[in-house]
């Protein structure tokens, strides 16, 4: 049976564990020296004192991580962010955030950074240095309203917490905040405590741990170990505490790998690591770790990997993937700022330790660092990672960290992570302009559930915005004003009208639920096995959901689904892509539109890709536009290119959440600002949102043998774009004298456009067109718009927005007349 690594300290000390049985696989114990507090929990699986297999210390974390999201639900895990907290929980924040695998994440640090901001900082009241600064690159990382998880490697009295919170939800107030940790070892006084904060805040306060119990202290503890640290250190300790090399010293190999590492990739969490920042690390790593396995020697059976105080992170994730690649047992642990005592027994936790002066320069001063565990544990070789910051003279020095390991192994290598250098370098405000808010949701905006959209909008719903159609469109044509600074008055369709939408419906729900399902699928097997489905606002949004329903039907998929605006002539809410970028890798995003007309938007989004990518230096974006139809063959990612009825054409908020057309005007919509729109409430009574998508996905079932079988040919098909569509506009546009193929709007969806929005001239529709038409006719006639066969048309019907337009050209009841 093997001997508890507590054991010693239990006995001279009395100090005992209570409660889980798992406390003492998790946790030994080991005497500090610290005059606040006397023992030391050492955790067997933290990766920080004690080697440990990296898969083992990864695993606890993204567990743990895992467990927060179950607790959070999807909704809310999605807007979380994970505070780490440094030296010694760096690394497992960074875990617990992979478990959530959506979250940003961020840890303290005492390493201040010149020209960064600080915002925020605590203090930790029984370590040995106490002072833990936040300095994230984006402030807006700690002022959103998600739920923050606080994470460290155990919760003792909950000071710690207690003192982060205070300081943090006096400038970032919040609802709710989970704190993490591999054991909980409070008291129940130290609970009662955290309880009563929680309501003196209005906040609530959740905790996931793996383990819990109690430390059990006699009286004067505190001193007694004070006095047994005096007494074996002056005895030279029990331990292999190696001394400073006085002479020449054998000395092991060194090599330095070049890892490689990906270019503007931070190296940890001290000024944020994103989803983005985290699948470029994925992506990277077998390469690095390839590398590292390259320059070990043949005979090296162990391994450790040794990480460097706060970077522990990319240190575990290396040896995670050559724990996984190679023969070698690996193991993982760090360096420390920590002071312990070394006890050669196997009943103590820590049986040697490697001391070594500080290398990265600290703001307080040189001092002591140390190794633990290493010396006398048989590596054939050590693979020591820090920071470039780091890599000093006296990293390298006689008594240096290298020279320390080189004593007990036979092969050091050195692989240097670039320290990352946030591009800000001056004090930004506290709470910055830049701050991006959390999506709106239902039902507080959009009759939507708040699970099926998230709106990267800004509600401007108490703003009157309305014009009437006829001012607006006299207003565009002229050049006076933009499309996008105004909206039509919402169209309120007649009795006859709505019976056309449900007749359309019930006739097409299986067409558009079998579309729905090739597009997803191709998405699914081409785009991103987990994508994050991003529709272009207000059309692409009910086939956005329709896609999220659809990955929930056939593969149990909870994806994200979001909502941004895309204007012609202005290009995509580039504040809308920071957010994404700062939440999820850009290379899973996936935007979503209805149908494609003639193509603008696709080169719209497209050239609106391109700037964003030079000017904010974030790549990744995949502009090339997902949509139901695409009759103009404008995209390879359709359901389907036949030009038919999308019921969802036929009406305007209230078949898209209630939720109007987005609107960019400058004395609304500021730099910083999401685009806005409104949300028209009272028209609550006329809402078909909901019961459109539901009659759709209710024919799931039935299509799904024949969507995935499309989907599969489609596949396997060549579907380049032919931009016939375009070639067909332009034709029309000169045949019909127009001259601006902006004013020529083909397709089904398109020209219900025209009719409800813009002052029509003519209805081109395609000779013998069927009930795709009925409601276009049904429009065309109440306006008093001409439906003009024409044969060989591309296009079930093409809308045209009348070329010469003033106030003359509508009659005293509204309708289009000819000039």
């Amino acid at each position: 049976m093997n001997t508890w690594s507590g054991t010693w300290v239990a006995e001279r000390l009395g100090v005992e564990l209570a409660g889980d049985e798992r406390l003492r696989g998790l946790l030994g114990l080991a005497l500090r020296r610290n005059p606040k507090r006397a023992h030391l929990l050492v955790s067997n699986v933290l990766g920080k004192h004690v080697p440990q297999a990296p898969s083992v210390v990864y695993g606890h974390g993204v567990a743990l991580g895992r467990r927060v999201r179950e607790l959070l639900g999807e909704e809310a895990a999605g807007r979380a962010v994970v505070l780490g907290y440094a030296e010694t929980a760096t690394g497992l924040g960074h875990s617990v955030a992979d478990g959530l695998s959506a979250a940003p994440c961020l840890h303290s640090t005492r390493r201040p950074v010149a020209g960064v901001a600080t915002a925020g900082g605590f203090e930790e009241s029984h370590s040995h240095a106490t002072s833990h600064l936040l300095l994230p690159e984006d402030p807006a990382l700690l002022a959103g309203d998600g739920p923050l998880v606080l994470v460290d490697d155990e919760f003792s009295t909950g000071n710690t917490v207690l003192n982060t919170v205070r300081a943090l939800h006096a400038r970032y107030p919040r609802e709710r905040y989970v704190v993490v940790a591999l054991v909980d070892m409070r008291s129940a006084a130290d609970a009662g405590r955290l309880e009563e904060f929680a309501r003196e805040i209005g906040a609530r306060i959740d905790l996931v741990t793996t383990a819990s119990g109690t430390v059990r202290l006699p009286d004067g503890v505190l001193e007694r170990g004070q006095a047994l640290v005096a007494q074996y250190e002056g005895a030279g300790g029990g331990g292999r505490t190696a001394a400073a090399p006085t002479g020449p010293q054998p000395r092991g190999d060194l090599t330095r790998v070049d890892l490689n590492w990906p270019a503007g990739l931070p190296d940890g969490g001290r000024h944020g690591f994103t989803p983005a920042h985290r699948a470029r690390l994925d992506a990277a790593l077998p390469a690095m770790a390839a590398r590292i396995a390259t320059a070990l020697p043949e005979d090296a059976h162990r391994v450790l990997v040794l990480g460097f105080e706060e970077l522990m992170y990319a240190p575990l994730r290396l040896a995670t993937e050559l724990e996984r690649t190679t023969g070698a047992e690996v193991r993982y642990s760090t360096t420390t700022r920590s002071p312990v005592l070394a006890v050669d027994d196997p009943g103590y936790a820590i049986r040697s330790r490697l001391v070594f002066p500080a290398h990265d320069d600290p703001a307080d001063g040189p001092g002591e660092r140390y190794a633990y565990n290493v010396a006398g544990a048989g590596f054939d070789a050590v693979v020591a990672v820090v920071d470039s910051v780091a890599d000093t003279p006296a990293l390298h020095a006689p008594d240096g960290l290298l020279a320390r390991l080189a004593e007990h192994t036979p092969h050091v290598l050195l692989a240097a992570v670039p320290s990352y250098v946030p591009a800000a370098a001056q004090d930004v405000p506290e709470r910055p302009a830049t701050m991006l808010p959390e999506p709106l949701r239902g039902p507080a905006f959009s009759s939507y559930a708040p699970e099926e959209v998230g709106w990267l909008l800004q509600d401007l719903s108490d703003v009157t915005l309305e014009a009437p159609t006829e001012e607006r469109e006299e207003a565009i044509q002229s050049g006076g004003a933009h499309y996008a600074e105004s909206l039509p008055v919402e169209y309120q369709p007649s009795e006859q009208y709505q019976q056309l939408f449900h007749n359309a419906l019930d006739a097409s729900a299986a067409r558009l639920a079998h579309a729905v399902g090739v597009v997803t699928e191709i998405v699914l097997a081409e785009r991103s096995p987990r994508p994050v489905l991003v529709s272009l606002a207000r059309a692409g949004t009910p086939i956005g959901i329709l896609m999220r329903r659809w990955a929930q039907h056939r593969h149990g998929l909870d994806l994200p689904h979001y909502a941004v605006s895309i204007v012609r002539g202005r290009g995509i809410d580039a504040n809308a892509l920071r957010r994404l970028a700062a939440h999820h890798d850009p290379r899973d995003v996936v935007f979503v539109d209805g149908w494609t007309g003639k193509g603008a938007i696709t080169r719209e989004l497209a050239q609106a890709v391109e700037e964003f990518e030079k000017t904010e230096g974030i790549t990744g974006f995949d502009p090339e536009i997902a949509v139901l139809a695409d009759p103009g063959s404008c995209v390879r990612t359709y359901g389907t290119r036949e030009d038919y009825l999308i019921p969802s054409a036929c009406l305007n908020s209230t078949v898209s959440g209630l939720i109007s057309r987005t609107v960019l005007r400058a004395d609304l919509v500021g730099p910083d600002d999401y685009h806005g729109a409104k949300y028209y409430r009272e028209l609550a009574d006329a809402d078909l949102s909901v019961a459109f998508l539901d009659a759709v996905s209710a024919r799931f079932e039935e299509v799904t043998e024949a969507a995935c079988a499309e989907a599969k040919d489609l596949l396997a098909a060549d579907r380049t774009p032919t931009w016939e569509g375009w070639a067909a506009v332009e034709r029309i546009s000169e045949e019909y004298g127009i001259h601006d193929v902006n004013l020529v709007k083909p397709g089904v969806g398109e020209t219900t456009r025209v009719l409800l929005r813009r002052v029509p001239w003519k209805v081109l529709a395609r000779a013998g067109a069927g009930s795709d038409l009925d409601h276009v006719r049904l429009l065309a006639e109440q306006r008093g718009v001409p439906v003009e066969e024409v044969p060989d048309l591309p296009y079930t019907c093409v809308g045209l927005i009348h070329p010469r337009f003033t106030r003359g050209a509508t009659g005293a009841d509204g309708t289009a007349v000819s000039r």
